[in-house]
């Protein structure tokens, strides 16, 4: 169920009255509970039971991960614990793309093949993997203790703004809002009503249009592309994938505030960064950070010389390109990533440092830019052609329409993801907190944003998060 979808928009109203009348924790927390599950057993009704499983595996063991038991027992439990949910995400995620290969391999030998198993990978099966993980890895660590009750885990595990695509939360920061939610209030509603807002306008009104003409360009032969149709291309889908992804963070916040939760930011202004460093500080800060605390410092961090670290660095960014899915080209887009960040190190962060902010904030465009390339391409091929068709080097035949709204929904969204690198925007935020006109008539933009969106939602044919897929 997507929160721009007509069911939602009907069913969530009632659910909110419904749990503003509801008195005492524990019946607010069951209300929770009962609305987050059914909310993802719509989408997934099938899964949801081998979620809900899963859930009380972990909750079983975490009572094996505290200092009580024997070190051998407690490391035992966690790495079964660990191995359990790591089988989930292989066989719904991995397991295809393994045979596939097994058999690509294995072809010049025989007819036999590895049979495929076909499933649906479930919606937000890699965020809900990785809190899982979490939960048991800190429990093991001290930093959390089990959950009290086992319904308090589930609510942490399916709490629905979050469920489907994050951000990737940790059950120490959420602990005491999940045992004991607060009172809502009506400055909860206000301000999460307007970051709801937000979210659906950078989704419906931002993401959507640009990410329709992306997928034409996309849908085409690359050999056929002119440079100019590849780098409009190219820049629609650096501002899509940023606005749908951000725009989902915005609601799943917006969302949570309003029933009395306080989740984390997963977005600050990544476009500004002027190194890679920096765009990945600010990009997905709740997988960066659960990457550097549950990957990277494991492996030793930058703690044991600087050819190591630079090995913990491809090392966690080849596994996060094959988080994002089980394909090469994210495989590929993780050692991209991985260079540039050892580049960073080396030189290129001082060098870009040098250069100023502006054409530092340029160059780090483009590297992200063209890894971004990387990522929307499904093929090596195709990204040899892309590539290629980036720098004028093919034979330009196709004549794909650019739509009248794609270069005007290019410009809002560059100045949204650029103005605060500018000069003007420290002015603009000390305006906004003076004058209360200001502050007045933001809202009633997000207002009129939130009516044009959901007047879209009902006309034009919804588009999948691109996170759903991961």
């Amino acid at each position: 169920m997507l929160f721009y979808e007509p069911l939602f928009l009907l069913a969530f109203p009632a659910f909110y009255a419904l749990y503003l009348l509801t008195r005492g924790t524990e019946a607010k927390k069951w209300a929770l509970l009962i609305a987050s599950t059914l909310f993802y057993l719509w989408g997934e009704p099938v899964f949801v039971l081998v979620l809900l499983a899963s859930t009380a595996f972990d909750y079983m063991l975490s009572f094996r991960l505290g200092a009580p038991a024997p070190p051998v027992t407690r490391r035992l439990a966690l790495a079964a614990g660990i191995a359990g949910n790591l089988l989930i995400l292989f066989v719904y995620k991995y397991a295809d793309f393994l045979a596939d290969n097994l058999n690509l391999v294995l072809s010049p030998f025989g007819e036999h093949r590895l049979p495929l198993l076909h499933l649906a990978l479930p919606i937000g099966v890699s965020f809900v993997t990785f809190e899982k993980i979490t939960y048991l890895v800190d429990t093991y660590r001290g930093i959390s203790k089990p959950a009290a009750k086992f319904h308090d885990y589930c609510l942490f595990v399916l709490f629905f703004p979050k469920l489907l695509a994050g951000p990737i939360l940790k059950y120490h920061e959420m602990q005491d809002q999940i045992t004991s939610p607060r009172p809502v209030e009506w400055s909860d509603f206000g301000v999460g009503f307007l970051r709801f807002s937000r979210g659906i306008g950078r989704k419906l009104l931002i993401a959507d249009p640009l990410g329709a003409f992306v997928n034409s360009i996309f849908a085409a032969d690359p050999t056929g592309l002119d440079a100019g149709r590849a780098w409009l291309a190219l820049a629609s889908f650096t501002l899509q994938i940023y606005f749908d992804f951000s725009g989902y963070s915005d609601m799943a916040i917006g969302l949570a505030r309003m029933l009395g939760f306080s989740l984390k930011e997963n977005f600050d202004k990544p476009y500004i960064a002027r190194s890679l460093t920096e765009f990945w500080r600010r990009w997905h800060i709740s997988l960066t950070t659960w990457i550097r605390d549950y990957l990277y410092k494991p492996l030793g961090g930058n703690r044991e010389g600087e050819a190591r670290t630079y090995l913990n660095l491809w090392i966690c960014f080849l596994l996060s390109g094959l988080w994002h899915g089980a394909s090469w080209n994210f495989v590929l887009w993780g050692a991209y990533n991985g260079l540039f960040l050892t580049l960073d190190r080396l030189f290129l962060r001082k060098t870009l440092e040098r250069c100023g902010a502006v054409i530092a904030t340029l160059a780090t465009l483009f590297i992200v830019m063209i890894g971004w390339a990387i990522f929307r391409s499904n093929s090596p091929s195709y990204l040899f052609a892309f590539l290629s068709a980036l720098a004028g080097m093919t034979n330009a035949t196709n004549a794909t329409e650019i739509p009248v709204e794609v270069p005007f929904t290019l410009v809002v969204g560059a100045i949204i993801s650029l103005l605060p690198a500018t000069r003007f925007y420290p002015a603009l935020i000390g305006g906004y907190e003076r004058h209360a006109w200001l502050r007045t008539l933001t809202v009633s933009a997000l207002v009129v944003i939130y009516v044009l969106s959901i007047s879209r939602a009902v006309t034009v044919p919804f588009q999948p998060f691109i996170y759903f897929r991961f």
